[in-house]
């Protein structure tokens, strides 16, 4: 089960570069909470990750997430170290960032995403630590 958490984190991250609703949600649990202190908003729910994908295009409408790696952790976490990229819509910025996600599953499906901007604090989250 791990490896296909794995894989569906990459199916989610790819959904959101394509500004995909549907996809993504088909990667998600009904009840999928999206927790991110980048906007100070947490999005719950599937009118809540709309939101979401409306927020990111309105800021930025290039905002892409590239994965630098993702590994699963037992059977219920996968953690991703990833970098977000976007132009700002209304300044033209160009803006780069690291976090660290870390994906809870239920039953093969993403049930909550948390967004570290603290490498440290995401691999505690999971029960590691560097």
């Amino acid at each position: 089960m791990s490896q296909e958490n794995v894989e569906t984190v990459g199916r989610a991250i790819a959904a959101i570069n394509a500004r995909d609703i549907d996809a993504y949600l088909a990667c998600c649990t009904e009840n999928v909470e999206l927790l991110t202190p980048m906007v100070g908003a947490d999005y719950l729910g599937p009118d809540g990750i709309r939101r979401f994908l409306t927020d990111i295009e309105d800021a930025g409408p290039d905002f892409r997430i590239e994965v630098q790696r993702a590994q699963a952790i037992g059977d219920s976490n996968v953690i991703a170290f990833v970098r977000v990229r976007s132009t700002g819509r209304a300044s033209g910025i160009v803006t780069g960032a690291e976090s660290t996600n870390v994906y809870d599953f239920v039953e093969g499906k993403i049930s909550r995403v948390r967004i570290f901007l603290d490498r440290d604090e995401a691999l505690k989250a999971v029960g590691l630590e560097e």
